[in-house]
């Protein structure tokens, strides 16, 4: 794997204090918008966080807690060339119903950009993929094959393994091979939240997958060895959940799932060795195409 570049193609966009300060050298301190944007939040509120931090924005990006991840529907903006998006997640995050931007939903916003040409989840594993749950998920992006994704086969049901490619753990990598190769000469955005994670590689705020943090970094080699992967981001690691609004309050306590007590300094050492695995294969090669002293915006 390439070193890790330095601070102008990487950023730490903190929002919960998920991440230490000195995981990247060029650290925002995002603090007071967090509460606002944790779980969900309005399209006025997400536009003005992003004109807030446009100018800081990098290619690859260190953020918070999965309840966050609808942010990287606001990184992508920032690229203008088509990309396919790829995630690693456990969770499908396709649900059509309100709110329209919220850490369940934010695939959805991102294939309404129009540089965003299509998107690939890896790694589901949650009640969502099963029947009558999965009607929720765009139907629309599905059907067209904008929107594909590859759960564990272990992790869903008999409908759901049919009706997906579903994983197994012995077969899954020859099926990524082959999807990489699907993918050769394009151009990648790439987004990995540690709920892909199998129990004891992270702490999250949600339920664990069944990814470990070799298998991901194997999987993001196979992208770069046939794609260019323009950007990208981690998010997913544990943070205390504070939020702004009641209503956002409520609707995220009644989402999450009940898991144990979280020891936050343990939390830490495991997302670190988590990141330190991951996030050197995420950015490798990144200076063939764009090289440290390029801006994040691509022609």
């Amino acid at each position: 794997m390439a070193p890790m570049l330095g601070p102008i193609s990487m950023a730490h966009v903190d929002l919960d204090g998920a991440w230490s300060h000195q995981m990247l050298d060029h650290h925002l301190d995002c603090g007071e918008w967090g509460p606002r944007l944790r779980y969900s939040a309005t399209p006025a509120l997400l536009d003005a966080f992003y004109e807030s931090i446009q100018p800081e924005l990098r290619a690859f990006t260190l953020y918070g807690s999965g309840d966050f991840h609808h942010l990287s529907a606001i990184w992508l903006r920032n690229l203008s060339a088509p990309v396919t998006l790829v995630s690693f997640d456990n969770h499908p995050d396709w649900d059509v119903r309100p709110p329209d931007w919220g850490c369940g939903g934010w695939i959805n916003r991102a294939l309404e950009l129009p540089q965003v040409t299509r998107a690939a989840v890896w790694g589901c594993g949650n009640f969502e993929l099963n029947w009558p749950h999965r009607i929720f998920g765009n139907q629309e992006a599905l059907a067209s094959g904008r929107l594909q994704v590859f759960p564990w086969a272990e992790r869903v049901g008999q409908s759901a393994r049919k009706r997906w490619s579903a994983l197994t753990r012995d077969g899954w990598r020859p099926a990524f091979s082959s999807f990489a190769q699907s993918l050769a000469g394009q151009r990648l955005y790439v987004t990995v939240d540690l709920d892909c994670l199998r129990a004891g590689e992270a702490v999250t705020n949600w339920e664990p997958g069944l990814f470990t943090a070799a298998d991901v970094a194997w999987a993001l080699d196979e992208l770069h060895s046939v794609a260019e992967v323009a950007g990208g981001d981690i998010c997913g690691a544990w943070s205390l959940p504070r939020h702004a609004r009641f209503k956002q309050w409520l609707s995220s306590r009644l989402d999450h799932p009940r898991l144990p007590r979280v020891d936050p300094a343990q939390a830490a050492r495991a997302n670190e060795r988590a990141f330190q695995v991951i996030w050197p294969a995420l950015t490798a090669g990144y200076e063939q195409y764009a090289g440290a002293d390029q801006p994040y915006a691509h022609p």
